[in-house]
């Protein structure tokens, strides 16, 4: 069905900037897919063609980022959206049409996953490896920042969704965690880090699959990043030992295309263990704060398989214990609760 822009003026104006300026007259514009920005997608359908049109309110995002590295990545062959038209002014692109199978839908199906993974790790292999100079101009994903993304949890998943406050020790050894674990991400080899690669960003494609989407917020950091929101999926799960399986051939092929990756893979599951711990901890405050700012309720369904994540990992060190006593004595009761508030 075609969309209506009767009460919304900017769906208004990407109608005008696509049926007129750009002369798709006649053309069908259905909603293809929002995410977790202010971005919204739609799908533009004339003939036996279609398009996608990103529309992100100039003044909310800025879409330079994203045209830079779709620039760094098509460089690299990889399968990302090539830009037909553009007004920067208000915010829209059209792009190519990648198609819409998800690997999240497409992963479950019988003896997809390490198909479909050998291909998103070559993928992951070409980013880290094919245009390192060009990579370093990317932002730096450094302490602080890890720091930034760590303290939405806190804020977003303790306070505004459990109802509750830290005592003084609490927030002592979250804090505390919080710095050991950026120090340890920050201590990492540094390579291209998409920052959102997993199964709702890469769609199954006939030819040099994956598609990659929602890279606008890549950086330069940590080497296991990207490997860890990939196969610790916020979306999807999958049994340890086929993931430390996976992780650990990946390693392989860092080390045989010349890059480091750990003194031995003991070394190389820790960086990617805790790699994954940052980024969990990070979710939970994104996915509340998702919820109760921006009013997206979907991501709250997701949230039992990242504490479970967190909790998981946090066991398995000894330097993150008092975070998985954390979660089991102070947080599962409080976290059950909201859920049921909130989903009701």
């Amino acid at each position: 069905m075609d969309v209506s822009d009767a009460s919304d003026s900017r769906l208004a104006q990407l109608r005008q900037w696509v049926l007129g300026d750009l002369g798709f007259a006649g053309s069908s514009i259905v909603p293809a897919s929002a995410d977790a920005s202010f971005r919204r997608y739609f799908r533009v359908h004339s003939g036996q063609d279609s398009y996608i049109v990103m529309d992100a309110p100039p003044e909310k995002e800025d879409s330079a980022p994203f045209l830079k590295v779709a620039r760094l990545l098509a460089g690299m062959d990889l399968n990302v959206p090539i830009v037909l038209a553009r007004d920067m002014d208000r915010g829209f692109l059209l792009m190519s049409d990648l198609g819409f199978r998800q690997y999240l839908d497409e992963l479950p199906k019988d003896g997809a996953a390490d198909r479909l993974y050998a291909d998103a790790l070559q993928s992951l292999k070409t980013m880290q490896t094919a245009d390192a100079h060009a990579s370093r101009e990317l932002p730096r994903y450094d302490e602080s920042m890890l720091m930034r993304e760590m303290q939405l949890m806190p804020e977003w998943f303790l306070r505004h969704h459990l109802k509750f406050e830290a005592d003084a020790e609490e927030r002592s050894m979250l804090n505390d965690m919080f710095v050991n674990l950026a120090r340890c991400a920050a201590s990492q080899p540094a390579a291209f880090v998409h920052r959102d690669y997993h199964s709702r960003n890469l769609l199954m494609t006939t030819d040099n699959n994956p598609g990659i989407l929602d890279f606008q917020d890549a950086v330069w950091g940590p080497i296991t990043y990207d490997l860890a929101s990939l196969l610790k999926d916020c979306y999807i799960s999958w049994p340890p030992s086929r993931v430390r399986t996976w992780a650990l051939e990946y390693r392989e092929q860092l080390l045989g295309s010349g890059l480091p990756a750990g003194r031995d893979g003991a070394e190389f599951l820790r960086w990617f263990d805790l790699m994954g711990l940052q980024r969990h901890i990070k979710v939970l405050g994104i996915f509340a704060r998702l919820y109760y700012r921006d009013g997206k309720s979907q991501y709250l369904r997701d949230l039992p398989r990242v504490l479970d994540y967190a909790r998981e990992t946090a066991s398995a060190y000894v330097e993150a214990a008092p975070l998985a006593r954390f979660i089991d004595e102070r947080i599962d009761v409080k976290f059950r609760d909201a859920q049921q508030r909130e989903l009701k």
